[in-house]
């Protein structure tokens, strides 16, 4: 995603037509030279997507056999990703290239000695097109493995216009008045926030917006390394201040208990379905595609947005995540996958999911004109240009016992901070255990 190839970069047209060639190339065997370089091949990719996910990334995939006369094969893997690529290797019928949702994962793979170092093509590209942060996270040892194709923009509160017109509220611009908004809205007579507390994940975006803006990079990422505790007084402060939403029945759709037994995409429901019980829910970007494709939502009109706001004086926080693509060693066709991975750092490739909705791309060579709607279009522009103060979602860099596991580490102890927000140092003392379990492991 921080990329354009260097053989395209004298190109002027952008619009993708799938059977377009690409300009300018003089390597004959360039992804995007229109040479059908590839034909007779197939490339393997794996990644957690399904549905609408994976049928608008199967139209990048097609996108690159019209260039390259290559065919692909998309095997979905669930969230296990490193169990399911693991017996695949094992297996020996490894995938060419996988889809890496979790820091943690690409490291993970790297030190297994799984992963090929990306191209220099791909390098160039990233150094152009990137902002370094997203060059840091797809590095391990400082070699380039990954290029993150699709990232998500998780500093996002995701709001009804009509409930915010009926108590009279406007968006706010600091956690305080995010607070006092909540209460007007819960004065009006409905629930200020639904809370999806039966994924933990949820939970760990709200701490980690509310970390980064509160504690400040520097501390951020000294945490989600593990170089600070948990019991440090920082994170004490941001689990307290995270306890002003969990602790307010009032504010919360079905108080602690309704919020523990809302999922995901219950909690958009919530905000955006038939019958509203709440007037807003925190998320990433892709709250919009559940209340565009399941409730019928005109995003920017019947479902808009606000930044996370800031946090005692702090900087308004911008948290991604995202998926990067790596090449396996043992794929049959690592090669062919290694141009796959060339193709996605163009923005033409970039630019068919764009237009078909629910992708953000670090990557700013893509024109904010590719994005569907104005809505999507200034979160796309929110997260370009956040810079190297963009920061990956925290747990999705530890270890996935406690970073990414239901039912275990940072995921259920913040659904029992949410069940009893009385005691952040009692919670602090235990998310430190686990982390260190887990980080030594």
């Amino acid at each position: 995603m921080r990329r354009r190839t260097p053989v395209l970069i004298g190109c002027t047209a952008l619009t993708l037509a799938l059977a377009t060639t690409a300009c300018g190339s003089s390597d004959p065997d360039a992804a995007g030279s229109g040479g059908k370089t590839l034909s007779g091949q197939t490339v393997t990719v794996a990644g957690v997507w399904s549905g609408s996910e994976q049928k608008n990334f199967q139209m990048v995939l097609d996108a690159f056999s019209a260039e390259t006369g290559a065919k692909t094969q998309f095997i979905s893997t669930g969230d296990n990703v490193s169990t399911v690529v693991g017996s695949k290797i094992e297996g020996g019928n490894a995938p060419d290239v996988v889809m890496v949702p979790q820091v943690g994962v690409l490291q993970q793979f790297a030190k297994e000695g799984w992963l090929t170092p990306l191209s220099a093509t791909t390098q160039e590209a990233v150094a152009t097109g990137y902002a370094p942060v997203w060059k840091n996270y797809g590095s391990v040892d400082g070699t380039l493995y990954g290029l993150y194709f699709k990232a998500a923009h998780k500093s996002t509160v995701w709001y009804s216009p009509d409930a915010f017109a009926q108590a009279g509220a406007e968006p706010p611009t600091s956690f305080d008045e995010l607070l006092k908004v909540g209460q007007t809205i819960s004065d009006s007579g409905l629930p200020a926030f639904s809370v999806a507390g039966q994924d933990g994940w949820t939970l760990t975006d709200w701490f980690e917006n509310i970390y980064l803006s509160q504690a400040g990079p520097a501390k951020y990422d000294a945490l989600a390394t593990h170089k600070l505790k948990w019991t440090d007084p920082s994170v004490v402060e941001a689990l307290t201040t995270l306890g002003k939403v969990f602790k307010d029945k009032d504010l919360i759709a079905g108080g602690q208990k309704g919020a523990l037994n809302t999922d995901f995409p219950g909690s958009v429901e919530k905000v955006f379905g038939p019958k509203p019980q709440a007037g807003m829910v925190y998320e990433g970007d892709f709250v919009a595609g559940v209340a565009k494709d399941q409730f019928g939502k005109i995003i920017g009109k019947d479902a808009n947005f606000f930044p996370f706001p800031a946090v005692d004086g702090g900087k308004a926080p911008v948290v991604s995540g995202g998926d990067a693509a790596v090449v396996l060693k043992d794929g049959k066709n690592a090669k062919a996958g290694m141009k796959l991975v060339e193709y996605l750092t163009t923005p033409e490739a970039g630019a068919v999911w764009a237009r078909a909705g629910g992708y953000l791309s670090p990557n700013t060579k893509i024109p904010f004109g590719s994005y569907g709607d104005e809505v999507t279009r200034a979160t796309a522009k929110s997260l370009v240009e956040a810079g190297d103060s963009v920061r990956f979602d925290m747990s999705d860099q530890a270890p996935a016992a406690f970073g990414g596991t239901k039912g275990a580490g940072e995921w259920k102890l913040l659904q029992d901070f949410l069940r009893d927000p009385s005691n952040p140092k009692q919670i602090a003392a235990k998310l430190e255990a686990a982390a260190a379990k887990a980080f030594k492991g």
